[in-house]
């Protein structure tokens, strides 16, 4: 994979963050290692990055995973398991379509993804908070009950002081002010984090 030093050199404008990946690539790392939870939310663009996330992390990113042997050994059907890949729990949280639509229905927007973390999130879960302002409130209430609950906090926002610098465990401000232009700097940042984890959890 990229090492971070070929990814600054690629992105010159994440000189600025590159303490702050390595600190998110290592946090989430040691959440999949002790068997916890990701978890990610954002609105718009931010809400696509999510489940681009979560299908680099579901399934093979740069490298195919296939099962180990004592893990095919529990199939009887050696074909399925050979299709299988291992992959990383992982989950955007606006994906839940019923619970969306009966939330936002019923209640206060603002809480939608508060109440999603609030049901399934446990302790040293992660909750990855994307937001190119960094103040978005469904956002940054969802931060405030990762804390209640004993979640950590990965942010990915803009390069402006925002209310998710004093949520987050670790918070990555991508070093420019237009949403579409943090967006841009974002992807490279979450290929990056993505490839990282691969990387060490499946050796070729």
């Amino acid at each position: 994979m990229e090492t971070l030093s070929e990814l600054i050199t690629r992105y010159p404008l994440l000189s600025s963050c590159e303490s702050e990946i390595k600190e998110a690539a290592e946090l989430l790392i040691k959440t999949f290692e002790n068997g916890n939870r990701l978890y990610i939310c954002g609105n718009g663009g931010s809400a696509a990055d999510a489940d681009h996330i979560v299908g680099e992390l579901m399934k093979g990113f740069l490298k195919k995973r296939p099962l180990t042997e004592k893990q095919t050994a529990k199939f009887d059907d050696k074909q399925l398991a050979a299709g299988l890949m291992r992959g990383l729990p992982a989950i955007s949280l606006h994906s839940q379509t019923a619970f969306l639509t009966a939330f936002l229905n019923d209640e206060d927007p603002s809480l939608l993804y508060a109440q999603a973390l609030y049901a399934l999130g446990k302790k040293d879960d992660v909750l990855l908070a994307i937001s190119t302002s960094g103040n978005s409130q469904n956002v940054v209430n969802a931060a405030k009950t990762a804390r209640a609950i004993g979640c950590k906090v990965i942010s990915l926002v803009g390069c402006k002081d925002c209310k998710l610098d004093s949520l987050s465990d670790v918070i990555i401000h991508a070093d420019h002010t237009e949403t579409y232009r943090i967006q841009e700097l974002h992807l490279p940042i979450y290929h990056y984090l993505c490839a990282a984890v691969e990387d060490y959890f499946f050796k070729e």
